[in-house]
């Protein structure tokens, strides 16, 4: 599809913890006449639902399979520790992985972050969801590491975070299916990546308009014609004739004899 076939609305899926907000609102200014429809989307259905064709390109959390997709890696995340607000950790302004070692650590089933070990010690059962996992938390069930946008997401009263270091990050990316990059998907690239509104980038250029005759003829070769009131440079009217004008004395005239 090259984008030929504009279709009526633009779909924009997102994951959990994406604010969408100024992008949409961008479009909106720019394209008035083509609606954007927001997706909501688990993270880990998020690549399925671009190759079905739920949506034309969405905010996702790397990595995803670049064999047919294509993405923009955008911004990384801090990743917090989620922690009641009667913990000893609230004392400090940032924790490391280490600092969890005799805790425990919830590991939901929808977990965002790349580990290859996560922190702490285990708990008996894995929940479903980072939701689910939060109000475990809130129970004094363990603690839970998760991207800093997830704990304002499902933010609490009794529930505070503090930045994590010594763990992985979450990357979001704006991904599309690399056969349907349509033109109202080269439009949202665009937005995304801050360019003007006058950006020709995807568009098809003016061609160049021919450039309008001087009206003064410089071009044209034609002589001057001298001002009002001032000889001509060259010809019989030259500098000769302007000076027996004045009364020199040119040749012909008879000299007086002494």
């Amino acid at each position: 599809m090259t984008g030929s076939e504009v279709p009526l609305a633009f779909r924009l899926a997102y994951v959990p913890g994406v604010t969408p907000t100024k992008w949409v609102r961008i479009w909106n200014e720019r394209l008035p006449g083509t609606p954007l429809t927001l997706v909501g989307v688990p993270a880990a259905e998020a690549a399925a639902l671009l190759r079905d064709g739920g949506a034309d390109a969405g905010f996702v959390r790397l990595p995803v399979d670049r064999t047919d997709l294509s993405a923009i890696p955008l911004y990384t995340e801090t990743t917090v520790v989620v922690i009641p607000k009667d913990h000893e950790g609230t004392a400090v302004e940032e924790m490391s992985a280490e600092d969890l070692a005799e805790e425990i650590v919830l590991h939901p089933l929808d977990d965002t972050l790349d580990w290859e070990r996560p922190p702490g010690r285990p708990a008996f059962e894995r929940p479903a969801t980072t939701e689910d996992a939060v109000e475990l938390v809130a129970a004094g069930i363990g603690l839970l590491v998760v991207p800093q946008s997830l704990a304002r997401l499902y933010h609490r009263k009794d529930l505070t975070y503090r930045p994590l270091t010594g763990v992985p990050e979450s990357r979001i990316a704006l991904s599309w299916p690399e056969e349907k990059t349509t033109h109202l998907v080269e439009e949202f690239i665009g937005i995304v990546r801050g360019r003007t509104v006058n950006s020709t980038r995807g568009r098809p250029p003016t061609p160049p308009q021919p450039k309008a005759k001087r009206a003064d003829g410089k071009k044209s070769g034609a002589p001057r014609k001298p001002a009002a009131g001032k000889p001509s440079r060259g010809g019989a009217g030259g500098a000769k004739g302007a000076k027996n004008a004045k009364g020199g004395t040119g040749r012909g005239k008879p000299r007086r004899r002494p």
